[in-house]
């Protein structure tokens, strides 16, 4: 029997699972995100979730309201941030909700609403909360004010582009949203982050303040590279620190000048002083686009 109803649905997903496997071996990897996922569930469950189904590196749960989706992914973090490392390596977390309409048939559900869910999770650097605008607009207005506009993503079957949010949940010093921790505006204007690519230059001084890197034609900084996602990577100031979060299938290679070049994939990463960005492909490559930064 089917029926329609309204919840949220909230993916999340151990990333990286398969650099995990290659690094740790086929049976420690496995046990190890087992018992994360395990202690995910528990932490869903805490908050009123439902785990309705269990894939190879991630969960999807079902959460009454938004609010209620919010704090379960808090949660999540917070549980898979207490679990040890696997060797050298610490496991990270994504997670995605929507609100919408599904179809339940029996112990399962489907849907654009799990689709686009879904498609939220994929988008995640670690440690990241993802939701959709629409999703943002229900929420209470304390977790509306811990949140944060990403950038538009298109999704397969819809029309139009759905907007990406942020809820930022940390309660330390590489928290967005702790007023307390800012410095003055006096001293964030002191500094700037300049990109340079080809004949263009742009600059970014206030808090907040984000530019998108891709082929995309509507991302701040266009990149003519092929190697590029259509939205690569964003740029945002964050208090005194430049942060570069790749959101890319290749990643973002950066060179720190004096330093070796690091490959960047859906993480994040602090930049300073001067160096370069490379899109998909090592700056040395042959053809590879290079975005020139400038912290001032």
């Amino acid at each position: 029997m089917e029926f329609t109803r309204q919840t949220t649905v909230l993916f999340a997903a151990v990333l990286d699972s398969a650099g995990l496997y290659a690094a740790a071996g086929d049976h420690a990897a496995h046990e190890a995100i087992t018992g994360c996922l395990e202690e995910l569930g528990k932490a869903t469950a805490a908050c009123g979730g439902r785990v309705v189904k269990t894939m190879r590196d991630k969960l999807m749960v079902l959460v009454a309201t938004p609010d209620a989706a919010a704090d379960a992914a808090v949660a999540m973090h917070t549980a898979m941030e207490k679990l040890p490392p696997l060797g050298k390596t610490r496991l990270a977390l994504g997670t995605g909700f929507h609100y919408g309409p599904v179809i339940q048939q029996e112990h399962d559900v489907f849907g654009d609403t799990v689709n686009l869910a879904a498609r939220l999770v994929e988008q995640t650097v670690s440690g990241q909360i993802i939701t959709t605008n629409e999703t943002l607009a229900l929420l209470a207005p304390l977790y509306r004010a811990w949140a944060r506009r990403l950038y538009p993503i298109e999704i397969k079957g819809r029309s139009g582009e759905v907007m990406l949010c942020e809820l930022v949940w940390r309660a330390d010093e590489n928290a967005t949203a702790i007023q307390r921790k800012r410095p003055p505006a006096a001293a964030l204007a002191a500094k700037a982050m300049r990109l340079r690519y080809r004949d263009k230059e742009i600059v970014r001084r206030r808090d907040r303040d984000s530019v998108t890197m891709g082929r995309d034609d509507n991302c701040g900084l266009v990149i003519a590279d092929e190697q590029a996602s259509r939205r690569h990577c964003t740029l945002e100031r964050r208090g005194e620190r430049f942060v570069l979060a790749d959101h890319s299938s290749n990643g973002t290679y950066v060179t720190v000048e004096g330093d070796d070049e690091l490959l960047v994939q859906r993480e994040e990463i602090t930049l300073g002083r001067h160096g370069w960005l490379a899109f998909g492909q090592p700056r040395a490559s042959a053809g590879a686009e290079v975005v020139e930064f400038f912290c001032d």
